[in-house]
């Protein structure tokens, strides 16, 4: 659990600071919990640059409540929380500064999100909060004021989670939670964990993470795991202390996210991605005649497919379906051997690319049809999918055919402007998993959305 907030202060000397206001949103990773905002009277004079700074005068503060009247609540809404601020170390010092003035001793672990974007988000101009948060396209209001601060700082903390792929944050929040509240009781688990589609983290009693999963639902799947009877459930039923988990709202996210970070975790109970995912796919060459023909192989080839499949016997469903849809000769595409003509030539439904009738280019064509729409080789595109709110879309780079990351987004110029949507992408590797998660998501869901970034 975190508690995300921002402090608005008087000026003045080191340590002789007041609060003037002060923004809370507790936050358990997904959604905001619980919040507290307030003006505070400070006691004490106001710097007239502060002032003029966030618009806060003493006018305004002096029927505001004295700290030590919200302390109570302060100390509640952080109660066993990791404080998120940008630039913690100045909002905690603060705080601290406040509870000791009451002869209260003030403590919690702390996130500065300025240094997590330095680690996460690398090579900005600026890390102050007004210009990161304009950089990534995240939209803030009431700047120099608490809560308009606090809820950037929260929408930014919210993508540096999705960002943080070696799930450091998670681990380390797992790590200093009372153990006390961490129930290993496999019911209590379930009752936390939602419907929704993402990427599961199973962790033992130290936060480690022991296993990592995907599901279209996460609280099903992981049903199955705490019921399931064979060797690797019951060595997980042993070791589980926790389960956290990532919506994703895109199956392509949850697909792609589960392979890098079972790749950088490495959790003792996954076996490394095996390659018989995708066990074959879909070739072409171009034969001593000119044409083009396509083949089914196994997948390990280092000549880059059009598509890949799962099975031969999928991949060959594939192919009988595009001999139809895009009218390609049976015997050109492997599904009919033969010295002469293919079968659908003897029924007038080939054009005769078999036996050399057809012209080439003509026939190539309609092949090169069906290789753009299933390969996306040398493609400049973004594929938008769900995201894991209604206003949010899931958004996924090609560059020259090479994937470079994945991200989200709420408003269209965060992916209008190139700059604001690569400091939003998370980079993922563009490994031989990724490409057919990829191309095998593309061809299964053909009502996705693609931006072809080519085109003005």
């Amino acid at each position: 659990m975190y508690a995300i907030l921002d402090i608005e202060t008087t000026g003045g000397k080191y340590n002789e600071e007041g609060i003037t206001e002060i923004a809370i949103y507790q936050y358990d990773g997904h959604k905001v919990t619980d919040q507290f905002i307030s003006l505070v009277n400070p006691q004490r004079e106001i710097q007239p640059f502060v002032v003029n700074l966030t618009g806060i005068n003493s006018n305004m503060l002096r029927n505001a409540p004295k700290f030590y009247e919200v302390a109570k609540r302060i100390v509640e809404i952080t109660e066993d929380c990791i404080i998120v601020a940008h630039n913690s170390s100045f909002d905690y010092r603060i705080l601290k500064t406040e509870f000791k003035r009451l002869g209260f001793p003030y403590k919690r672990k702390t996130l500065c999100t300025v240094e997590l974007s330095k680690q996460l988000i690398p090579d900005m101009e600026s890390y102050s909060l007004g210009k990161l948060t304009r950089a990534l396209g995240i939209p803030i209001a009431d700047r120099h004021r608490a809560n308009g601060d606090a809820m950037a700082t929260v929408k930014l903390f919210k993508m540096l989670l999705n960002k943080d792929l070696d799930k450091v944050i998670v681990k380390d929040a797992i790590k200093i939670e009372q153990k006390s509240k961490m129930s290993s009781n496999l019911n209590n688990i379930i009752d936390e964990l939602p419907s929704d589609t993402g990427v599961y983290y199973i962790h033992n009693v130290d936060g480690e993470i022991i296993y990592i999963g995907k599901s279209k639902n996460i609280r099903k799947r992981i049903i199955q795991h705490f019921t399931g009877t064979n060797s690797k459930s019951k060595k997980i039923q042993k070791l589980v202390n926790t389960v956290t988990y990532e919506k994703t709202g895109s199956e392509l996210a949850a697909l792609l996210k589960e392979s890098a970070e079972i790749k950088k975790n490495k959790p003792i109970f996954n076996r490394a991605l095996r390659r018989s995912i995708f066990t074959h796919a879909l070739y072409s060459y171009t034969d001593s005649n000119g044409y083009i023909n396509l083949q089914i192989d196994k997948s390990d080839r280092e000549d880059a497919p059009i598509t890949t499949f799962s099975t031969r016997a999928s991949g060959k469903h594939f192919l009988f379906k595009a001999v139809e849809d895009f009218n390609l000769c049976q015997k050109l595409t492997g599904l009919y051997t033969t010295k002469t003509s293919c079968f659908k030539y003897e029924v007038k439904e080939c054009l005769g690319a078999c036996i050399n009738e057809e012209p080439i280019e003509v026939y190539n064509n309609r092949v090169n049809l069906l290789k753009e729409k299933f390969s996306y080789d040398n493609k400049n595109m973004l594929i938008i999918d769900k995201g894991r709110e209604i206003e949010e879309k899931s958004v996924f780079l090609i560059e020259n055919g090479i994937f470079k990351g994945m991200g989200y987004f709420e408003l269209n110029h965060q992916i209008n402007n190139l700059k604001i949507l690569k400091s939003v992408i998370t980079p993922m590797t563009n490994d031989r998993d990724s490409q057919h998660i990829i191309q095998s998501y593309l061809r299964r869901n053909k009502r996705l959305k693609i931006i072809d970034l080519n085109k003005d």
